[in-house]
């Protein structure tokens, strides 16, 4: 059966604080993994006011430290900002601080601006991502193919490739690792992505069979009118950041979508095409359609609402409404 998971961007509120995020996120996963969640992963992002997720293993071992069995990663780590070993001593720690329950998402998207990738890795060349794959996974499991080590002993931590075209998704297949597409903000080539990955799967010593995670927006709450309003403050988020405006993530508004200029309203449908929001009845008929649709071993929620109250009863709608499915 398909399963439900997060992903979080520890966002910061309007009004709120960094501290104030960081605990909004603990209080989430508390509660996922009381509703029977899979796993709850954190996204790497680097110089943006609203987004408190830059030091991402800080943060997946701060949720790993407030649950006690849910699976905790990267969704994922940006990994042309960070030398192989360091990523491997980061996560081989946190395998051995909470272990079982670590995975690592990799992306090949700097997800970030030029100045602050330079920032993150100074003057090194570019790398290829394949490469540094191999290496990464070569010092987690301690196996002496490189002149040197990361952190003491290996680590069987799932390596995952994330995703938004058909080189994540051919490359998965190839090394015979779990995918995960990021629909929730860039679903053009979902299907076609996902069909290439399981058509051209080779079974790999940590996975037999194609197994894909799909990205999906979802805002469940007891109205459709009610699940709008508080999918507003994503939405308004997401389309800011396309058109350049950086900030906080803001309040709901009242018909915020219906405000828009016909060119923004294009932009955001298109951005946030993968997305679920409503009452319980549109909520369930949504989650049956893209189950439908993709074949998803697992679906990844991403759920920025200003309201921590609201963000906690959604994912338990959202379990619920799957709930009623099987």
């Amino acid at each position: 059966m398909t399963a439900l998971s997060v992903l979080d961007l520890v966002m910061i509120g309007e009004g709120k604080t960094f501290a104030d995020a960081i605990e909004e996120s603990r209080q989430l996963a508390r509660h996922v993994e009381q509703h029977g969640y899979r796993r709850y992963w954190i996204a790497e992002h680097h110089d943006m006011p609203g987004i408190g997720s830059a030091a991402t293993s800080l943060v997946i071992n701060e949720i790993a430290n407030a649950t006690q069995h849910i699976r905790v990663g990267a969704g994922g780590i940006m990994l042309p900002n960070h030398a192989p070993l360091v990523v491997a001593e980061q996560f081989g720690t946190l395998d051995t601080l909470h272990p079982g329950r670590i995975d690592l998402g990799l992306g090949r998207a700097p997800g970030t601006s030029g100045p602050t990738v330079r920032a993150l890795r100074g003057a090194a060349p570019e790398r290829d991502f394949s490469q540094d794959i191999a290496e990464l996974r070569d010092y987690l499991a301690d196996n002496g193919k490189r002149q040197v080590r990361g952190a003491p002993g290996a680590h069987d931590v799932p390596v995952w490739i994330l995703g938004s075209s058909l080189f994540g998704a051919d490359l998965a297949a190839k090394l015979g690792l779990p995918y995960a597409f990021a629909s929730h903000f860039a679903p053009r080539y979902l299907l076609q992505a996902i069909a290439h990955y399981r058509a051209n799967f080779q079974p790999s010593a940590q996975l037999a069979k194609p197994y894909v995670m799909v990205g999906v927006n979802l805002f469940a709450a007891d109205s459709d009118a009610e699940a709008d309003y508080q999918a507003s403050s994503h939405r308004k988020w997401m389309l800011d950041l396309h058109v350049g405006r950086f900030g906080l993530l803001p309040k709901p508004q009242e018909g915020y979508v219906q405000s828009l200029p016909g060119h923004e309203r294009a932009v955001l449908e298109q951005v946030m095409a993968c997305t679920i929001a409503g009452g319980p009845e549109r909520v369930r008929e949504g989650l049956r359609s893209l189950i439908e649709q993709t074949g998803a071993d697992e679906l990844m929620i991403d759920c920025r609402i200003h309201d921590p109250l609201a963000r906690l009863r959604s994912h338990a709608y959202a379990a619920r409404a799957l709930a009623e499915l099987r």
